[in-house]
């Protein structure tokens, strides 16, 4: 749990969050704005510390702020954020940029092997090094940018790597790029994406696993084709039945509408019992009282909602 104090009381950022990521895996956490992915997240590689609750990794707990963090962990977990403006220092050049996790985990030998491992770097992300290693941020694009945080994420050769919303700043046609290096990577270099974005179509081409966050709580995850071909909350199922499609088949697939009314709650004050209960059409007077536990409904796929609870 992630709990913020402000001047009108605590907001539990995240709470019932449970779920894990397996090595080799692209994980996928889906949520509206405010739904508290991004806090998971930004726990996970230590910009929070938890209030309660426990973050494991490798089966060693990491619930600690990153200051605290090991060395080696932190070379093991990296993180991409949003936006590349705002995440990359706009005095430094790309080759500065990209070289200092080398400096700081004192990976290289000297200047030399530094130079090459910068550039083979770039040319993982293809970015030609001759082109854009003095450069600077100011004189790159959204997408350019992006790929040199990549660049520099990947540096230590991690194992694990939490991905905020990386393409949602990017023109349409960037973002198909950095989709294409993000899970080229991923493949080439065996590691675990904690992949988190509003957008559920996205996940259906990239995600093994997919988890849906509504307040601040998981209420559905499951394996991909399972989560778009039998989603089962009336919260995924409305998310599902509302999202754009291109083709015929995609459409086949997108479960019978689910209306909804009203707004999302505030998340100060989130209403008792299931927090999704003032917009579902569904609900039961037990809804509005006690919140539901996470049940399996079938092979790893889980579902915090009262349907389900026998």
């Amino acid at each position: 749990m992630k709990r913020f104090s402000t001047s009108f009381g605590v907001v539990k950022a995240v709470e019932s969050a449970n779920f894990q990521v397996r090595r080799g895996e692209i994980f996928g956490l889906v949520g509206e704005s405010g739904s508290g992915k991004s806090t998971i997240g930004f726990m996970v590689v230590g910009i929070y510390k938890p209030t309660s609750g426990k973050i494991e990794f490798n089966g060693k707990d990491i619930s600690m702020p990153a200051r605290k963090r090991s060395k080696e962990l932190k070379r093991e977990m990296q993180i991409v954020f949003q936006d590349p403006a705002s995440s990359l220092n706009p005095t430094k050049s790309v080759a500065d940029i990209v070289a200092l996790p080398l400096r700081t985990h004192k990976i290289c030998n000297s200047k030399e092997e530094e130079r090459t491992r910068v550039e083979e770097l770039l040319d993982t992300v293809e970015l030609p090094p001759q082109d854009f290693v003095l450069r600077r941020p100011r004189d790159l694009g959204g997408g350019e940018r992006q790929a040199v945080a990549i660049a520099r994420a990947i540096a230590t050769k991690p194992s694990f790597i939490v991905l905020d919303e990386p393409t949602s700043a990017l023109d349409v046609s960037i973002q198909a790029k950095i989709l294409k290096v993000l899970v080229k990577l991923q493949r080439e270099l065996n590691m675990s994406y904690l992949f988190i974005t509003h957008d559920l179509s996205l996940m259906r081409n990239v995600a093994s696993r997919v988890a849906v966050m509504y307040l601040g709580k998981i209420f559905e995850h499951a394996p991909t084709h399972v989560f778009f071909q039998n989603s089962q909350h009336p919260y995924t199922r409305m998310l599902l039945s509302s999202a754009p499609v291109l083709t015929e088949e995609e459409e086949a697939l997108k479960p019978k509408e689910v209306k909804s009314t009203g707004e999302i709650p505030s998340s100060i004050n989130p209403p008792p019992g299931c927090s999704f209960h003032t917009r579902c059409p569904f609900v039961m007077g037990i809804c509005k009282t006690k919140e539901p536990k996470s049940v399996m409904t079938e092979s790893e796929h889980y579902v915090a909602c009262w349907l389900f609870v026998k």
